[in-house]
């Protein structure tokens, strides 16, 4: 079975031998010693202010909107994992969603700005796949109407814009480290934040809302534990050895795939890609669903990110038309991709696609 995604695992004594100070020490969570050795080392190797390492990807997103005080309309995107959307629901928001741009897929600047009402708050964006939205256009917009801007940017560690992580961009940004991720700390996510006074906001927020026996707001239960961090030690300095991995696996894809008949989401410029995903995207859906039952029947598992379009979810709020995304969404297929994929296996995934493209289906 070749999955879409495989975990990296770090050399089973390296991660035992934290496990080893764990037992001694007794502390297993509570801002534990490893804990806070992991954020050290990431505010490092990100380049990042403030970095509070949390429980998952999707609630340091409702950390991030509670921290900021956003209670109203956000303008989000309809192309990204459910959790962006859910997170905004969760939290009593609105989420309105301003279509893709057809190149990138990320949030299409140039359609926010007439989305934009006296009950707008927020601009919540994806950096889709790893790759950079329009930074600057989209702060422009959020300064000209005082609104704040937090970067879903759970597929971005280890990827940088014009220099700088991407992770360093907005009022506040969010990553993921599930085990599926460039990085992972097995399940866990980070909040950033430039603001010193945000940053101790979340500080609170992601431990109940106190310090020792003193409280000071409220707060939720985001805390991460030593177990978790020790992985993410493991991990983290073998990420530029990962993302290397990865990119030779895109290259492979890029010199097997026939794209006169795919084709392939355009990389921001600026961008120093960490080769998160491998998305394709087909004519139609049937080509699509042709693909993959093709890929299947060989044990070979791709994934739909992302669908459906996010703005025809049958509990959300706002059901604005996004044609970009709903098309995008129907056509676009994410294939295999980890870094110890065999470069034979690449070849069987490839030569699958193409021949599976290649058939036309005659008209009814």
């Amino acid at each position: 079975m070749i999955n879409v995604t495989k975990s990296y695992l770090p050399d089973l004594e390296e991660y035992t031998n934290y496990l080893k100070g764990i037992w001694e020490r007794v502390h297993l969570t509570n801002d534990g010693p490893l804990l806070r050795e992991l954020e050290g080392k990431m505010k490092e190797f990100l380049g990042v202010k403030h970095l509070k390492f949390c429980t998952n990807g999707t609630v340091v997103l409702q950390m991030a909107l509670k921290a900021l005080d956003i209670t109203k309309e956000v303008i989000t995107t309809p192309f990204s994992y459910v959790a962006t959307t859910n997170a905004l629901l969760w939290e009593g928001c609105t989420p309105v969603f301003a279509d893709i741009r057809p190149d990138d897929f990320c949030i299409d600047p140039g359609k926010i700005e007439s989305l934009i009402t006296e009950n707008t708050q927020a601009i919540m964006a994806t950096h889709v796949y790893g790759n950079a939205c329009r930074i600057e256009q989209i702060q422009a917009i959020a300064e000209k109407h005082n609104l704040k801007v937090i970067y879903d940017a759970a597929h971005t560690f280890g990827s940088s814009y014009n220099g700088r992580s991407i992770l360093s961009y907005g009022d506040v940004s969010t990553c993921s480290f599930h085990a599926t991720k460039v990085f992972h700390t097995v399940e866990g996510g980070c909040i950033v934040t430039d603001d010193d006074a945000l940053a101790e906001k979340l500080h609170f927020y992601r431990s109940f809302g106190h310090r020792n026996d003193d409280y000071y707001s409220i707060g939720i239960n985001a805390k991460n534990s030593e177990f978790h961090a020790a992985m993410g030690l493991c991990v983290l300095p073998k990420v530029p050895h990962l993302i290397a991995a990865r990119k030779q696996v895109f290259s492979w894809y890029d010199d097997r795939l026939n794209f006169e008949r795919i084709t392939r989401p355009t990389l921001t410029s600026g961008v120093d890609y960490n080769y998160a995903y491998y998305p394709v995207v087909f004519d139609s859906e049937a080509t699509l669903l042709r693909v993959s039952d093709a890929l299947k029947a060989q044990e070979i598992v791709p994934r739909r990110y992302f669908y459906p379009s996010l703005n025809t979810l049958p509990f959300s709020i706002g059901h604005e038309p996004c044609p970009v995304s709903e098309d995008v969404s129907l056509r676009v297929l994410c294939l295999p991709l980890y870094p110890d994929l065999p470069e034979e296996d690449v070849d069987r995934i490839a030569a699958i696609v193409n021949e599976a493209v290649a058939v036309i289906t005659e008209p009814v």
